[in-house]
């Protein structure tokens, strides 16, 4: 008993008589209103419930019908949610018909160049900034960003160009400060299986960006985004960002294939990220071209005005004037799907 379908005139007197079932039962239910029908997800050990229970619920006033998932994430699954996951983040859809591209350097390196490129990527059709205040870096000893000074940056960016800030949390006890400057948060690739952190932004009331793990499958990925939705923030994002495989002549293998399979497994948005996917900006084009043919639904990609000088990876970000022509290019590949960028 994972789903529980209640009758197109259900009255709400129905509906919490269902709900209180479940709860004396120490089970937890999440309503979700959809155009045809109201669906109760039944959370906790519903392995538990007997077929005598389950029966007794079928048999509820209001309910339609009792439908068991099995597959082990429930929040995330299509099953749960006929129709596509649509989060709205300052005025911008992310899930519609739109695609929205999000961009900037890979980390903050200081307020003047950051704006720069802000404002470079805005003109160029960018609809938000993404930038690294806490950057998960391999040596210790590399450039590990510039914390809250950072994200004082971002916010400065955002309030002189309008584009909304995308940024990564690394560290549970950092939640309160990127949620103080940030609009999406991101989950780095590195922390895609760090449960403290997932549970602790799922309490928060800002949308998640999701990254895949370096090695991670579908289902796992699937299994992280909710870890974050059991705590109530359904406004998850996933993000697919090259695997890593035995292939050496890019920085990673990025997935295509997972856009169209998760489009079938769940309701959630999908982004794909080809900079960090290939690791060599003259392949960033062609691959973000393949993810709007594919069926993303967003695209972040690393821009910076000098990539030579870049504190974090450079050899994957596009220079503004590229990034530009990209934008453009991207144009009539969008529409030859139904989509618009």
């Amino acid at each position: 008993m994972d789903i529980i379908v209640l009758k197109r005139d259900a009255t709400e007197e129905e509906m919490r008589h269902v709900v209180k079932k479940l709860e004396s039962r120490g089970l937890k239910a999440n309503i979700s209103a959809g155009t045809e029908r109201t669906i109760i997800g039944v959370i906790g050990d519903t392995s538990k419930v007997t077929e005598e229970e389950e029966d007794a619920i079928r048999a509820a006033s209001g309910v339609e019908n009792v439908v068991r998932i099995l597959k082990p994430y429930k929040l995330a699954s299509r099953e749960f949610k006929i129709e596509n996951t649509q989060i709205q983040v300052r005025g911008i859809l992310i899930g519609g018909k739109k695609i929205p591209v999000m961009a900037g350097p890979c980390a903050v390196e200081n307020k003047t160049v950051l704006t720069a490129i802000a404002e470079k990527v805005k003109a160029a059709g960018a609809a938000f900034l993404r930038g690294g205040a806490y950057k998960p870096r391999t040596s210790p000893y590399s450039f590990q960003g510039l914390g809250e000074e950072g994200l004082e940056y971002l916010a400065a960016a955002r309030e002189k160009t309008g584009l909304p800030i995308v940024t990564e949390i690394m560290d549970p006890r950092d939640l309160d400060v990127i949620v103080k400057y940030s609009d999406i948060i991101q989950i780095g690739a590195r922390n895609m299986q760090n449960f403290r952190l997932l549970l602790e932004v799922g309490s928060a009331h800002k949308p998640v960006l999701l990254k895949r793990g370096l090695s991670s499958t579908i289902k796992e990925w699937l299994m992280s985004a909710e870890y974050i939705m059991s705590r109530g923030n359904h406004e998850v994002m996933l993000c697919e960002r090259g695997i890593r495989t035995f292939e050496t002549a890019t920085r990673n293998t990025l997935d295509l294939s997972a856009v169209p399979v998760l489009k079938q497994l769940t309701h959630l948005p999908v982004v794909v990220d080809p900079s960090h996917g290939v690791g060599k900006r003259d392949l960033i084009a062609p691959m973000a071209k393949a993810a709007v043919a594919a069926g993303a639904d967003a695209l972040i990609i690393e821009v910076h005005t000098n990539p030579e000088e870049a504190m974090s990876d450079g050899e994957q970000s596009l220079k503004p004037e590229h990034f530009e022509k990209l934008m453009a290019e991207l144009k009539p590949v969008a529409a030859a799907v139904g989509r618009e960028i």
